[in-house]
């Protein structure tokens, strides 16, 4: 090689700087060969274990709690522990497997894992009683002063950021009648006539084809949001989570929106 890796002596064995740092640089590229053979061999194991999963409240409702299900019933050796919060859950502290999140793009620079589930839109939506009480808007503008619902905590402020025809763009304040972080409350709530709300369109496509919600400004759309899961690391990671993980990518790409 050119250099000298160690030095010895008729008294002394040792290592030189040059031959430690080579020492190193060996030794991870063993532990990435290992990793990568136990890769392969994971792969050809039957999905089984315990699984620890955190999701958003209303996000397991509507849509995961579903495909967990589903998943279990093709996986019977597999289980499944949830925590269902709107927290923000830290996969390495908690001894989380998966952490379901959803977040508005760009997604922040992390040093855990993500994986993009879905890409989703999300929508305007009030009864047709609130749409009676109010009018018809012609403008994001006229917005300002409807009832509204907010998704979050009472000390933040509240804003809707729109999109529409020719690239233009709105932002609305508001203060909401109703605060809460539970998207399911908030669905009922608009279903009443309480007011206006954000929503995902998964969430309330069922209603607008019904007519129980309708769009007031059916042009201008909100920002999208990503759904995706946060994993600490692939290198040992059980068969049965990588599994899971390949299922919701799976059935997120199958579902259709509006």
């Amino acid at each position: 090689m050119g250099v000298r890796l160690i030095y010895r002596s008729t008294r002394q064995f040792g290592v030189t700087d040059i031959g430690l740092a080579y020492y190193e640089h060996c030794k991870a590229m063993l532990i990435e060969a290992e990793a990568a053979q136990a890769i392969i061999d994971m792969t050809r194991a039957e999905p089984q274990g315990v699984i620890r999963l955190s999701c958003p409240i209303a996000l397991l409702q509507t849509s995961v709690g579903y495909m967990l299900a589903d998943f279990m019933v093709l996986h019977p050796r597999v289980t499944i522990q949830i925590d269902a919060t709107n927290r923000r859950v830290d996969p390495v502290a908690e001894a989380i497997d998966i952490a379901l999140r959803v977040r508005p793009p760009p997604l922040q620079d992390s040093n855990l894992i993500m994986r993009t589930l879905s890409d989703r839109s999300q929508c305007l939506v009030a009864s047709p009683a609130l749409m009676e009480r109010c009018g018809v808007p012609a403008a994001p503008a006229d917005l300002a002063d409807w009832p509204s619902l907010g998704l979050g905590q009472p000390q933040q402020q509240f804003s809707w950021t729109l999109f529409g025809p020719d690239s233009a763009q709105a932002v609305i304040h508001h203060f909401p009648r109703l605060i809460t972080t539970d998207m399911i409350g908030l669905r009922i709530a608009a279903l009443a006539g309480v007011g206006i709300v954000q929503l995902p369109t998964l969430m309330v496509c069922d209603q607008l084809a019904q007519g129980t919600l309708v769009r007031p400004l059916p042009d201008w759309r909100p920002r999208r949001e990503i759904i995706h899961a946060v994993f600490s690391s692939r290198r040992g990671q059980m068969p049965a989570v990588r599994a899971l993980i390949d299922y919701l990518v799976q059935r997120f790409d199958a579902l259709e929106e509006d």
